[in-house]
């Protein structure tokens, strides 16, 4: 074999390795965040089912709300975005708004034990006692099974079930992601407008919608 072709092999044989310790590294990026982009939730497809515990140690199920309207509101008290949205009254207002017209309102906790956020069934409905919150219920997932079926990415993220059980909404509470008080006035309400499209029977014009928020605090 000549020089050049020994200096030809070695260079593909070079080549080679370093693709496939590039592949390597690609793979290993896909398994990490494969968990969520497999899970994401589709528009104008039925929504992930699942079944629940919720705060007062009751199991629901998502098929137990079908013919009704159901909001999937991810949660963590710790969270500035959250406090942004409870201090001052917004979410607990659209709760209230929502709930009296029908519509169910699922509040889900995904942090795992240990991790920022999470807590106990009677520290959730304590919480909510507090910022005077009232959603439906109070849905404690610290497996993430569910967030991660939904690819719930922050705290908050929303998602909306239609009655016939197809996902109409998904993405951010409103327009502006801050955790500034002040921009709540300024925002477009992104879910409050789709509850009411929703409920004239208009296409929802923003259906999906960038989240905004802390991340999900899921355990391994």
């Amino acid at each position: 074999m000549t020089r050049s072709m020994t200096s030809k092999t070695s260079f593909l044989r070079g080549l080679l390795s370093r693709r496939t310790v590039l592949a390597g590294a690609v793979t290993t990026v896909l398994l990490a965040t494969g968990g969520l982009a497999r899970a994401q939730a589709q528009l104008d497809q039925p929504a992930p089912a699942f079944t629940a515990t919720t705060a007062e140690g009751k199991t629901v199920s998502l098929d137990s709300y079908k013919g009704k309207t159901v909001v999937l509101e991810w949660t963590n008290h710790d969270c500035p975005f959250v406090k942004k949205h409870y201090g001052s009254g917004n979410i607990p207002a659209l709760q209230k708004e929502a709930t009296a017209q029908g519509v169910v309102w699922l509040q889900v906790i995904s942090s795992a034990p240990g991790q920022q956020g999470h807590v106990d069934g009677p520290t959730a409905l304590k919480l909510n006692k507090d910022r005077g919150a009232a959603p439906t219920q109070v849905l404690l997932d610290p497996s993430g099974q569910i967030g991660k079926s939904y690819g719930a990415q922050t705290s908050p993220h929303l998602f909306i079930v239609n009655p016939q059980g197809v996902l109409v909404y998904k993405g951010g509470i409103d327009s502006i992601a801050t955790a500034k008080v002040d921009d709540i006035p300024k925002a477009d309400p992104y879910v409050k407008t789709a509850l009411g499209e929703l409920a004239a029977g208009k296409k929802i014009t923003h259906a999906s919608t960038k989240p905004y928020g802390c991340s999900i605090k899921y355990g391994s």
